[in-house]
Protein backbone atom coordinates (compact mmCIF):
# COMPACT_ATOMS: atom_id res chain seq x y z
CA UNK A 1 0.00 0.00 0.00
CA UNK A 2 1.22 3.43 -0.81
CA UNK A 3 1.97 5.80 2.25
CA UNK A 4 0.26 8.51 0.44
CA UNK A 5 -3.07 6.89 -0.19
CA UNK A 6 -2.92 5.87 3.16
CA UNK A 7 -2.66 9.46 4.35
CA UNK A 8 -5.28 10.60 2.43
CA UNK A 9 -7.53 8.06 3.55
CA UNK A 10 -7.14 9.33 6.93
CA UNK A 11 -7.38 13.15 6.12
CA UNK A 12 -10.38 12.36 4.58
CA UNK A 13 -12.26 10.26 7.74
CA UNK A 14 -10.62 13.15 9.84
CA UNK A 15 -12.69 15.25 7.74
CA UNK A 16 -15.89 13.32 8.06
CA UNK A 17 -15.59 12.98 11.64
CA UNK A 18 -15.14 16.85 12.20
CA UNK A 19 -17.11 17.72 9.75
CA UNK A 20 -20.32 15.53 11.70
CA UNK A 21 -19.17 16.34 14.87
CA UNK A 22 -19.72 20.24 14.13
CA UNK A 23 -23.37 19.33 12.46
CA UNK A 24 -24.07 17.49 15.54
CA UNK A 25 -23.44 20.06 18.19
CA UNK A 26 -25.69 22.51 16.32
CA UNK A 27 -29.10 20.07 15.91
CA UNK A 28 -31.56 20.83 18.33
CA UNK A 29 -32.44 18.11 20.50
CA UNK A 30 -33.64 19.36 23.87
CA UNK A 31 -36.88 21.68 24.70
CA UNK A 32 -36.06 24.33 26.93
CA UNK A 33 -37.26 27.60 29.25
CA UNK A 34 -34.71 29.78 27.38
CA UNK A 35 -34.05 33.52 28.83
CA UNK A 36 -32.27 35.02 26.07
CA UNK A 37 -31.34 38.95 25.19
CA UNK A 38 -33.52 39.62 22.55
CA UNK A 39 -31.42 41.88 20.58
CA UNK A 40 -28.79 38.92 19.94
CA UNK A 41 -30.74 35.96 20.96
CA UNK A 42 -27.50 34.77 22.93
CA UNK A 43 -29.19 31.91 25.71
CA UNK A 44 -28.32 33.78 29.20
CA UNK A 45 -29.95 30.91 31.43
CA UNK A 46 -32.29 28.31 30.44
CA UNK A 47 -33.48 25.20 31.95
CA UNK A 48 -34.82 21.84 30.08
CA UNK A 49 -38.49 21.54 30.36
CA UNK A 50 -41.42 18.96 28.73
CA UNK A 51 -44.27 19.78 27.66
CA UNK A 52 -47.26 20.05 30.56
CA UNK A 53 -44.48 21.04 32.69
CA UNK A 54 -45.47 24.02 35.15
CA UNK A 55 -43.30 27.43 36.36
CA UNK A 56 -43.54 30.48 38.02
CA UNK A 57 -41.75 33.84 37.76
CA UNK A 58 -42.12 35.12 41.91
CA UNK A 59 -41.23 39.13 42.19
CA UNK A 60 -41.63 41.76 44.11
CA UNK A 61 -44.26 44.41 43.19
CA UNK A 62 -42.30 47.75 42.97
CA UNK A 63 -44.92 49.78 44.16
CA UNK A 64 -46.48 47.91 47.21
CA UNK A 65 -43.73 45.95 47.77
CA UNK A 66 -45.17 42.67 47.82
CA UNK A 67 -45.32 39.54 46.34
CA UNK A 68 -46.44 38.28 42.65
CA UNK A 69 -46.59 35.13 41.65
CA UNK A 70 -47.47 33.98 37.94
CA UNK A 71 -47.84 30.78 36.83
CA UNK A 72 -46.78 29.37 33.54
CA UNK A 73 -47.07 25.72 31.89
CA UNK A 74 -45.70 24.68 28.56
CA UNK A 75 -48.42 23.92 25.35
CA UNK A 76 -48.24 20.80 23.28
CA UNK A 77 -47.69 23.84 20.65
CA UNK A 78 -44.16 24.76 22.43
CA UNK A 79 -46.08 28.13 23.92
CA UNK A 80 -46.37 29.92 27.23
CA UNK A 81 -49.50 29.42 29.24
CA UNK A 82 -50.22 31.97 31.66
CA UNK A 83 -52.62 29.71 34.26
CA UNK A 84 -52.59 31.64 37.51
CA UNK A 85 -51.62 34.70 38.89
CA UNK A 86 -51.67 35.21 42.98
CA UNK A 87 -50.58 38.83 44.63
CA UNK A 88 -50.66 40.00 47.98
CA UNK A 89 -52.15 43.62 47.11
CA UNK A 90 -54.69 44.85 45.00
CA UNK A 91 -53.83 48.22 44.27
CA UNK A 92 -52.06 50.57 41.12
CA UNK A 93 -50.31 47.98 38.88
CA UNK A 94 -52.34 44.94 39.66
CA UNK A 95 -55.50 43.22 37.80
CA UNK A 96 -59.05 44.97 38.68
CA UNK A 97 -60.85 43.15 36.30
CA UNK A 98 -60.66 39.34 35.02
CA UNK A 99 -61.06 38.04 31.03
CA UNK A 100 -63.95 35.96 30.15
CA UNK A 101 -63.81 32.17 31.89
CA UNK A 102 -61.22 33.21 34.82
CA UNK A 103 -61.67 33.30 38.16
CA UNK A 104 -61.13 36.04 40.58
CA UNK A 105 -61.02 34.85 44.61
CA UNK A 106 -59.52 35.77 47.84
CA UNK A 107 -57.70 33.02 50.16
CA UNK A 108 -55.37 33.86 53.25
CA UNK A 109 -55.10 37.06 52.79
CA UNK A 110 -53.83 36.50 48.88
CA UNK A 111 -56.04 37.66 45.76
CA UNK A 112 -55.85 34.78 42.72
CA UNK A 113 -56.74 34.91 39.25
CA UNK A 114 -57.09 31.53 38.01
CA UNK A 115 -58.41 29.39 35.31
CA UNK A 116 -56.31 32.02 32.65
CA UNK A 117 -55.69 30.88 29.60
CA UNK A 118 -53.32 33.32 28.07
CA UNK A 119 -50.45 32.25 25.38
CA UNK A 120 -47.24 33.60 24.19
CA UNK A 121 -44.92 32.46 22.06
CA UNK A 122 -42.99 35.00 24.14
CA UNK A 123 -42.92 37.69 26.56
CA UNK A 124 -40.09 40.25 27.45
CA UNK A 125 -39.26 40.85 31.22
CA UNK A 126 -36.46 43.26 32.30
CA UNK A 127 -35.14 42.04 35.46
CA UNK A 128 -35.71 44.24 38.20
CA UNK A 129 -31.97 46.18 39.83
CA UNK A 130 -33.45 47.52 43.37
CA UNK A 131 -36.29 45.47 44.77
CA UNK A 132 -38.08 42.77 42.27
CA UNK A 133 -36.02 39.94 42.67
CA UNK A 134 -37.36 38.11 40.23
CA UNK A 135 -37.11 34.37 40.59
CA UNK A 136 -37.96 30.80 38.77
CA UNK A 137 -39.67 28.47 40.62
CA UNK A 138 -39.45 25.18 39.08
CA UNK A 139 -40.35 21.76 41.06
CA UNK A 140 -38.65 22.16 43.58
CA UNK A 141 -36.26 24.45 42.46
CA UNK A 142 -36.25 28.02 43.29
CA UNK A 143 -33.17 30.24 40.96
CA UNK A 144 -33.11 33.96 41.38
CA UNK A 145 -32.51 35.23 37.88
CA UNK A 146 -30.11 37.61 39.28
CA UNK A 147 -27.73 34.60 39.28
CA UNK A 148 -27.07 34.74 36.10
CA UNK A 149 -28.72 37.54 34.74
CA UNK A 150 -27.01 40.68 34.96
CA UNK A 151 -29.92 43.23 37.09
CA UNK A 152 -31.65 45.31 34.40
CA UNK A 153 -31.23 43.06 31.39
CA UNK A 154 -34.25 42.78 29.38
CA UNK A 155 -34.66 39.08 28.66
CA UNK A 156 -36.92 37.45 26.69
CA UNK A 157 -38.59 33.69 27.75
CA UNK A 158 -39.39 31.46 25.75
CA UNK A 159 -39.26 27.31 24.50
CA UNK A 160 -37.24 26.21 22.15
CA UNK A 161 -35.45 22.94 20.94
CA UNK A 162 -31.63 23.95 21.97
CA UNK A 163 -28.48 22.19 20.99
CA UNK A 164 -25.12 21.18 22.49
CA UNK A 165 -23.51 24.53 21.48
CA UNK A 166 -26.56 26.64 22.77
CA UNK A 167 -26.61 24.98 25.63
CA UNK A 168 -22.71 25.72 26.32
CA UNK A 169 -23.74 29.53 25.57
CA UNK A 170 -25.97 29.47 28.71
CA UNK A 171 -26.10 28.64 32.35
CA UNK A 172 -28.58 25.71 32.87
CA UNK A 173 -30.36 26.71 35.96
CA UNK A 174 -30.54 23.04 37.17
CA UNK A 175 -26.86 22.62 37.30
CA UNK A 176 -26.22 26.37 38.53
CA UNK A 177 -28.65 25.84 41.57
Amino acid sequence: MNINWIKSKIFVLLTLIIFLAIISINIPYKQALVFQAPESNDILCYIPINTGEAFKIKYKHSIHLSDVIESYKVTESLKIRQYELEYEDFAIGMPSEIADGENFEMKDGKYYITNMNREFSHFDLRLGQVRANHTLIYEDITYPLSKAIEPGTRVRIKIEEISLLKQLEGVNILDDK
